[in-house]
């Protein structure tokens, strides 16, 4: 099996978190925002988040970044550490 087919289709928040390095609140609030596609599942209501939309949001932040260094509303010097 290839790492392709070993990623699952669709992520829970707190994985979404976890690919990003967050916490889940900041995910709740992506969705909530409309920033990150999810949807609800069953009847309690879980999230889940499809994996290409993961990667859809993860390059439109690239490109919004990029945007932001361009126009000079951010530096485009990356602190140590990060």
């Amino acid at each position: 099996m290839t790492a392709e087919h070993g990623k699952r289709r669709f992520l829970t928040i707190e994985q979404v978190a976890e690919e990003l390095n967050s916490k889940s609140s900041l995910i709740r609030n992506l969705i909530h925002t409309g920033e990150l596609r999810a949807f609800q599942v069953g009847a309690r209501g879980l999230w889940r988040v499809g994996r290409q939309d993961l990667e859809d949001y993860i390059a439109d932040a690239y490109r919004r970044t990029a945007d932001r260094i361009a126009a000079g509303e951010l530096a485009d010097d990356v602190p140590e550490g990060e």
